[in-house]
């Protein structure tokens, strides 16, 4: 496991770490003991660093987390997010009074004093903008209650917003085959100026795993059935924002990446691990199958500089034009 600094900070992370969006709900059905053991198995094999949200299960991911860390609160790094269990748009869901409430509850829930990187989980850019959810930040991180702060974004525009506007240590961006536009302008930005990169959303959901066919289902309470076009929240944080049908067929196109890398889901974590600029990729996971199969990019062949090439005319010729939504 290689580790990397976290922008400013003097965090060191592995640079494949996990989400645990998929063991805290919307994702189908959960296993706890299936959760816990994955974990276990991620910070045996030297994942130091974990990402979550209050909204995953309703907190049931960072209870998780709480739970698979215990006695090593100090080795394993937790990052959370907060803002979406109320409505984004309204200010005062940003207020002090509400932020210091979201942040006590996932202190309590994780069962620590101090997270290492609280995140506003991607904000409008008119709460960027206004600046004040920034104060309430630096007061808490004052106070001790977090380390660092930072922003998941959804669009390369608020990202640029953030790096230029503000002293958030890290940006949590959508970054994979089918969503490449953060390289052109976002990612050499943030390395000009100290900024950490977190990949979420790599395997697009999983079509970069080469795993479903036109006529693949998901359960009634998995968000790539119930937000496939983006009715319940941003429609790019579902199959990166391709209408499934048409990132499936998309996806077959991309089989070729497999070989000499064991599967698609390695190649395609390969790839990201490839940009400097990035200091993690954050892969979810619902079982230790999963966990050692995403950690196995580490280890699979370099692209070579043409196959970068190919990837990148394929995203401009094939891709960007059918990604939906603002991004």
């Amino acid at each position: 496991m290689n580790y990397k600094q976290l922008g400013n900070t003097d965090l060191k992370i592995s640079e494949l770490s996990f989400g645990t969006w998929a063991v805290g709900g919307s994702w189908g059905r959960v296993n706890d003991t299936e959760a816990l053991k994955g974990l276990q198995r991620a910070m045996d094999l030297g994942v130091n660093f974990f990402d979550t949200a209050d909204v995953y299960g309703d907190g049931h991911a960072e209870e998780l987390l709480a739970k698979a860390t215990k006695g090593k609160e100090s080795e394993i790094h937790i990052a959370s997010k907060f803002c979406r269990a109320g409505d984004i748009h309204d200010p005062n869901n940003y207020s002090e009074e509400r932020v210091r409430a979201y942040c006590e509850s996932s202190l309590k829930r994780l069962n620590r004093e101090t997270i290492d990187l609280y995140q506003i989980h991607c904000p409008p850019l008119e709460i960027l903008q206004d600046g004040s959810v920034f104060d309430v930040l630096e007061k808490l991180k004052a106070e001790g209650k977090i380390r660092y702060y930072g922003v998941s974004v959804e669009t390369v525009d608020e990202g640029l917003y953030c790096i230029e506007n503000t002293n958030a240590s890290s940006l949590q961006v959508i970054f994979n085959i089918f969503r490449q536009k953060p390289m052109e302008e976002l990612f050499p930005q943030a390395v000009k100026n100290g900024i950490g990169i977190l990949a979420r959303v790599p395997l697009a959901s999983g079509l970069l795993t080469g795993k479903f066919s036109k006529d693949t289902t998901f359960e009634e309470d998995d968000h790539r059935r119930f937000n496939q076009d983006g009715e319940a929240f941003n429609v790019g944080e579902t199959f990166a924002g391709l209408e499934f049908k048409k990132g499936v067929e998309l996806s077959k196109q991309l089989e070729w990446i497999a070989k000499g890398r064991e599967n698609m889901t390695k190649a395609a974590l390969k790839w990201i691990l490839e940009h400097d600029a990035v200091t993690s990729v954050i892969p979810g996971f619902r079982n230790v199958k999963q966990v050692e199969d995403n950690l196995g990019a580490l280890e699979v062949k370099d692209y070579t500089q043409e196959e970068m090439e190919q990837l990148k005319t394929f995203y401009h010729d094939n891709v960007k034009d059918y990604i939906r939504g603002v991004y």
